[in-house]
């Protein structure tokens, strides 16, 4: 590039030998762009098992639902869960800048989506505005969510219908809209969260407060959600109201940036255990064949998880889940084997498949 008009007559003049190239590094452009997300766990006192689940998901990829009360603190939680996972790459930038131009949610002053989407839409939301479509096929609020966070607040309280078309793009992580002369396909590989009262009051299982819901109101409310679509969230995790302690003698906690380290070093492990496959980039995406070929299980392993699919009486979709997250637990601890203690993490993260949640 020139400065001045008379840089332009000497590169006329001498051919150009007196200027110098300019390079542009775009990596670095791209990350003294990028803007901390907001919100930070250490602003959130307590709730240490809770962030130990988040920092989970977020390390491998997984779906996550919050279960409690009002007032637990699910959708602060929820929130802050950019802020621990990685920063993106400029190739998922560059994906969902293309995804949020197409469908006009481009801010005219960020050319560059620099931050990890998360998207709440609201319970009243429509299948289309969800999963996308229409007239003229448009992305959908999981396709804006690509590479990000999905949060549906108050799960039982959308349609069911609108839940229900979600099951087929969480596991293919993407989304086909056919019209009679095309067809589109929209990316969505996206991370749920999301977040339940556990009745219609919401105090069942309260530890102080007591449900005024009448008999079955809880199993009916549950059954809001449907099996298949439970089964494709990995963890359960049950939120309970933070002791008064807690609150008059708040204690130190982890900041977000210390938590995103510990991620950042699993996903690096993900990385290079899925070197050389096509669309696998964590513990969450693997197939029958990967989870196989990375999940095995000493004897005391295997035995403690044929006890707990015969207790909890689990799919063997959660079968799956279960040995994801366990592979994910253990690359939180750096360790190439699942141990015991690992796959025990992971079988009390299916709270709604226990007996006293029927």
């Amino acid at each position: 590039g020139v400065q001045h008009l008379s840089d332009v007559v000497d590169l006329l003049r001498t051919g150009g030998k007196s200027l110098l190239p300019t390079i542009v590094n775009v990596q670095e452009q791209f990350l003294l762009a990028g803007e901390e997300p907001d919100g930070d766990f250490r602003d959130v006192r307590g709730q240490e098992n809770i962030k130990r689940a988040l920092e989970i998901a977020a390390a491998g990829g997984h779906n996550c639902l919050l279960i409690g009360p009002p007032g637990a603190g699910k959708t602060m939680l929820a929130k802050r869960m950019p802020s621990i996972l990685p920063p993106l790459t400029l190739a998922e930038a560059l994906e969902a800048t293309r995804i949020h131009s197409v469908a006009g949610k481009l801010n005219a002053n960020t050319p560059l989506v620099s931050q990890r989407p998360f998207r709440n839409p609201h319970h009243t939301i429509s299948s289309i505005a969800l999963v996308g479509g229409g007239s003229i096929p448009h992305p959908g609020e999981i396709s804006l969510a690509h590479n990000g966070v999905l949060f549906l607040d108050e799960l039982p309280e959308f349609q069911r219908s609108v839940l229900e078309v979600m099951r087929q793009p969480m596991e293919e992580r993407r989304i086909t809209v056919n019209r009679t002369h095309s067809g589109v396909e929209f990316p969505a590989s996206f991370m749920l969260i999301a977040s339940m009262n556990p009745c219609p009051c919401g105090f069942f299982n309260h530890p102080h407060k007591e449900c005024i819901c009448p008999p079955g109101a809880v199993q009916k409310y549950l059954q809001r959600i449907s099996g298949p679509l439970m089964d494709r969230i990995d963890l359960h995790v049950e939120v309970t109201p933070l002791p008064i302690d807690d609150h008059l003698t708040p204690r130190l906690t982890e900041p977000s940036a210390t938590i995103r380290e510990r991620v950042t070093e699993a996903r690096k492990m993900q990385q290079e255990r899925f070197r050389g496959e096509s669309a696998v980039f964590s513990n969450a995406q693997m197939g029958p064949a990967l989870l196989r070929q990375h999940t095995e299980l000493c004897k005391a392993s295997a035995n403690l998880l044929r006890l707990a699919m015969e207790k909890l009486q689990l799919s063997t979709r959660a079968y799956d889940r279960i040995l994801k997250v366990a592979r994910t637990i253990a690359d939180l601890d750096l360790s190439e084997r699942i141990r015991p203690e690992h796959l025990a993490e992971a079988i009390q993260y299916r709270s709604l498949d226990k007996d006293r949640w029927r």
